[in-house]
């Protein structure tokens, strides 16, 4: 058995190395249409499916968001700056292999069908029970509000990668009507069905191993850190190795 420890960026590059190899994913990047919704662990996604095509210029993932937490002492304002949108690379389009540069979810959702893929991260993390849960701050639904017609609709596939540091405890369904009441304020609540994707799937995708979260934490960098017990083959562990040793040094994620 291996026990290793991963910060936050690692954790969104494993989570990017895996939905790079995911099955759907290789079924729909070549023949079909791949979404990348705009959010910081898919800005991760970007970058690998872009360079798996052949892009080889740099990705601006620093930027591939529509919203973002921060601690309070260090707003976008206090950063000397005010949100950008000229600097918003918008969602990434990849269609039978080719980057639509300029296209964005909403361009293309109508279009969709069952044999394509939208990526689109999460707020929240239900383990047990395999949900997850996003926030939603525009009145029609935003990018998630788009993009649940289609997969009830036209049977678009919706994977949903998310770190396990988003787990929460509790019923979704119950969270989502105290959080939407009528008369409250705030972001909404929206529990949405589709496949979850977590650091767990990721080195089991890889590398074959088994892999169970058992504690986290950590300073100077290390804060919310998860740590793993990852068990299988010892070809499987060697795989898990040279895995860790190729992200775990992955640099924090900074607003640029």
């Amino acid at each position: 058995m291996l026990q290793v420890t991963l910060t936050i960026s690692a954790c969104k590059r494993l989570i990017a190395k895996g939905i790079a190899r995911h099955p759907d994913i290789q079924k729909a990047i070549h023949a079909h249409t791949v979404v990348i919704v705009a959010g910081t662990t898919n800005g991760y996604i970007a970058e690998e499916m872009l360079k798996y095509l052949g892009y080889e210029e740099p990705f601006p993932k620093n930027r591939f968001f529509r919203g973002v937490t921060l601690p309070p002492w260090c707003s976008l304002t206090e950063m000397g700056r005010l949100p950008d949108e000229s600097e918003f690379p918008g969602d990434v389009v990849l269609h039978k292999g080719q980057w639509l540069r300029g296209k964005n979810l909403f361009d293309v959702i109508s279009q969709l069908n069952q044999m394509d893929v939208v990526l689109k991260g999460a707020n929240a993390l239900d383990v047990k029970n395999r949900r997850a849960g996003i926030f939603v701050a525009h009145p029609q639904g935003g990018t998630i509000g788009a993009t649940i017609p289609a997969v009830i609709g036209r049977r678009v596939k919706l994977i949903i990668p998310v770190g396990l540091e988003k787990r929460i405890y509790g019923d979704m369904d119950a969270i989502a009507l105290k959080i939407n009441f009528a008369q409250g304020n705030g972001l909404r609540f929206f529990p949405v069905p589709g496949e979850v994707f977590t650091e767990i799937e990721a080195i089991k995708l890889l590398t074959g191993a088994d892999a169970e979260l058992i504690g986290g934490g950590g300073v100077n960098g290390a804060e919310g850190s998860l740590w793993f017990a990852i068990t299988g083959t010892e070809e499987q562990e060697n795989c898990v190795n040279e895995l860790i040793d190729e992200i775990k040094n992955e640099p924090l994620f900074k607003i640029t």
